[in-house]
């Protein structure tokens, strides 16, 4: 599915909110691996499930026919220094919900990209009959958790020893969920 493009200005930069293009699947695949560099936050070491320009192009695609999917990329300076998605589920029984997943370079956190992302999306799953966002975040990553409990997102479980990181020890994952209930 897609959205209107969205302009906005955070702590001195202007920055554009807007529903990923095929065009963009060269850069997608670039930033992806910059920004797995960058933090622990995710599920993936750097290079681990590699995307490339055709795989990336082949998942804006579906994304864009999909009621309920949605691709967002948030593009400043000239360059993509962001994107999220929510991928439903095409079974009846889960029809109802999305996962959502963000990520943001880090020499751009700060600027709110990460929270219009999500704020863009949550209007989006409100307004197309999704009763249910899922997540799951890192414990240690004390910002996301703050702005999914300030959005409406409600811890619905803790995954103990759930992820291994750099430093040799196992952390947990929150996962968390906000229901739409209009």
């Amino acid at each position: 599915m897609r959205i209107e493009e969205q302009k906005y200005f955070e702590k001195g930069l202007e920055y554009v909110i807007r529903s990923a293009a095929e065009e963009d699947a060269k850069e997608l695949s670039r930033l992806r691996l910059q920004i797995d560099v960058e933090t622990e936050n995710l599920d993936r070491e750097s290079g681990e499930g590699y995307l490339d320009e055709a795989a990336f192009r082949g998942l804006i695609k579906a994304d864009t026919e999909k009621s309920r999917n949605l691709f967002l990329v948030a593009a400043a300076d000239g360059m993509l220094v962001g994107f999220s998605r929510c991928e439903g589920s095409e079974l009846k029984r889960l029809s109802h919900k999305v996962e959502f997943g963000v990520c943001v370079l880090k020499d751009y956190w700060g600027h709110q990209i990460g929270k219009k992302l999500l704020e863009r999306s949550i209007f989006w799953a409100d307004n197309n009959e999704i009763k249910k966002m899922a997540l799951s975040v890192l414990e240690t990553n004390e910002t996301a958790l703050h702005l999914y409990k300030k959005l409406g997102f409600r811890t619905e479980g803790v995954l103990r020893k759930d992820k291994l990181l750099s430093d040799g020890k196992f952390y947990d994952t929150i996962v968390m969920g906000r229901i739409n209930l209009k």
